[in-house]
């Protein structure tokens, strides 16, 4: 599979992608933990199918202290040991609310008071927002074929302002 096209290189996509960024840029800035917000990129990542922003996150997570059997084992968070409560809640979320497809309620009731046992008004906002978010980059990224394996760590440092 190679690319459909190049998001990097077209005027309009990069003015989007900046924006973009910006956006991301308010969670990466919230009081939610950056591993739980990692996590939950690439748990979403996967479920999408976005081999792009897999490698992103796992890379920018790993860059971050996240060890790799964490990193390993995201993908069987619930056959799982090493993630806590609160990680569990956040996956979760994250599950339900890429899959909004597979259940007609969406988010479940368990999992929304489970998420609010564990986080305050602020990291539920930015959580949710990240949900959003990384789903609409996983679609950026998975419908012109945007491929994993070349990302580098910290390549949108500079994109937000």
């Amino acid at each position: 599979m190679t690319a459909r096209f190049n998001l990097f290189e077209n005027e309009t996509a990069v003015r989007f992608a900046k924006r973009f960024a910006n956006a991301g840029l308010v969670i990466h800035q919230s009081s939610l933990p950056r591993s739980t917000q990692e996590l939950v990129s690439l748990r979403a990542s996967q479920i999408n199918g976005c081999g792009w922003c897999i490698d992103m996150h796992t890379k920018e997570a790993a860059a971050a202290g996240e060890t790799a059997v964490r990193l390993h084992l995201v993908a069987a968070w619930r056959e799982s040991t090493v993630f806590t409560e609160a990680e569990q809640a956040a996956l979760a979320l994250a599950e339900e609310g890429t899959r909004l497809a597979d259940a007609h309620a969406g988010v479940s009731d368990e999992t929304w008071a489970a998420v609010r046992k564990h986080y305050d008004d602020d990291q539920i906002a930015a959580l949710v927002s990240l949900v959003a978010l990384i789903n609409a980059a996983n679609r950026l990224a998975v419908i012109v074929h945007q491929q994993g394996g070349s990302y580098e760590t910290g390549a949108f440092a500079g994109w937000s302002s």
